[in-house]
């Protein structure tokens, strides 16, 4: 007799849904309230917030601001209606992605409704059967759920190592002799996680020498509009921009809204256009948002002031943060990971000292993102901080840090909060 599914998923809930009971509302899924800035409301009372992607502070740039609301005016949120391949094509989608197409220094560009989606939808058009993925075994989630529909082989190589990188690029290479097939070299400019960013260098290294030949595809959704001199990503920052094939960059990070985008040379565009379903068969991006990331665009390029002080704000958190002694990884971009030694009973008291007694609202990483027994308060800061959002948070860290060595935060079971349904 077949198993029924849904009482299979009554018996096993997941590596984080077992625990949903007991954190939805507080620990996952919460509420944070008011106009997005550095400090938002979270269960009535105001906190400091480190846990939203507004690197650059545009989600309340009074232009941005008047950008989204005449044009939510002017088009409604329904135009234009259908896929753009039938009926959904404006002059204003064109317009963003010759300017996304400007500003990268690529040839072309295609606007993606939603960032994973995307990402899923772009790994499953440009590979087939043949073809060989060789991945950062840190890659982002959507980078593994596109993988899952390839056909083909894959083979991880460890984070950054560049001595793994090319075992694996070996085996690569011998089996699409074989297969007739390429190989798609996929990773990201910067991890999400762990801040670091990926050894596009490295990898590109491998491919002047001649070593092995394939095509590199950089997921850059934390580096676009952070990093780079003009803020290109992690490689104008690197000095590799140029050798990447395939670049994919969202509008949810950095320019505060939502969509993303890939560039690339113009026959490479023009096949995703014609192959991606994602985009084939889903309906345009709604004119507003395509109006909101052309002015988002517009003060990335001529208003560089907001990503300077974006780095004031990252650079003074992660030098106070090791000048006192915290673990921050590897790190060189603006995500910035505290890595502290602790269970998951643990995580959750200190969380809920952090919000309640302290006023600080950060985003607590665990089992299975991160190794067993280690906590990371994962903090984004942007450009609507300030020094003295900074100065207090490392204090108070210094306090929680002190209180998790002496064993006040131990339990046997995760922090009981009360939280409104």
């Amino acid at each position: 007799m077949a198993k029924d599914i849904f009482e299979k998923i009554k018996e096993n809930r997941g590596p984080i849904g077992q625990h949903a009971k007991g954190v939805h509302g507080y620990f996952t899924f919460p509420k944070l309230e008011g106009e997005i800035g550095n400090k938002m409301m979270f269960r009535g009372k105001e906190c400091l917030v480190w846990s939203v992607n507004n690197y650059l502070g545009l989600a309340n740039h009074p232009e941005v601001r008047k950008a989204d609301a005449d044009a939510a005016a002017k088009w409604g949120m329904a135009y234009p209606m259908g896929a753009r391949m039938m009926t959904g094509q404006t002059s204003e989608h064109e317009a963003l992605e010759n300017e996304l197409s400007d500003f990268m220094k690529t040839e072309d560009t295609i606007l993606l409704n939603f960032g994973y989606q995307g990402m899923v939808s772009a790994i499953d058009c440009l590979v087939d059967r043949g073809d060989v993925i060789v991945y950062d075994s840190e890659s982002h989630a959507c980078i593994l759920d596109g993988m899952r529909l390839h056909a083909g082989k894959r083979f991880v190589f460890k984070h950054n190592d560049m001595e793994s990188f090319d075992k694996q690029m070996s085996r690569a290479s011998k089996l699409v002799e074989n297969t007739d097939g390429g190989i798609l070299v996929i990773t990201e400019g910067v991890f999400g996680m762990a801040g670091d960013q990926g050894d596009l260098k490295g990898i590109v290294d491998f491919r002047k020498s001649g070593k092995y030949d394939f095509r590199l595809f950089v997921d850059d959704a934390h580096g676009f509009g952070t990093i780079g001199e003009t803020g290109m990503g992690a490689g104008e920052a690197q000095g590799v921009h140029e050798e990447i094939d395939v670049l994919f960059g969202t509008f949810a990070k950095s320019m505060a809204s939502i969509g993303a985008f890939i560039s690339a040379k113009e026959h490479i565009i023009e096949f995703m256009r014609y192959n991606m379903r994602s985009q084939m068969f889903a309906k345009s991006l709604p004119m507003p948002l395509v109006v909101g990331a052309r002015k988002r665009l517009e003060l990335l390029r001529t208003q560089p002031e907001h990503k300077e002080n974006l780095w004031k704000i990252a650079s003074a958190l992660q030098k106070g943060l090791k000048e006192n002694g915290f673990n921050i990884g590897e790190t060189n971009s603006a995500v910035t990971p505290v890595n502290l030694q602790g269970n998951l009973a643990e995580a959750t008291n200190m969380t809920f000292d952090l919000r309640e007694n302290y006023s600080i609202f950060c985003s607590i990483v665990i089992y299975p993102v991160v190794p067993k027994d280690t906590i990371m308060l994962r903090l984004i800061p942007t450009a609507a901080h300030t020094l003295e959002d900074v100065e207090y948070t490392i204090e108070t860290f210094k306090k929680v840090k002190a209180k998790l060595d002496k064993g006040e935060y131990k339990a046997e079971k995760l922090a009981n909060v009360e939280v409104d349904k």
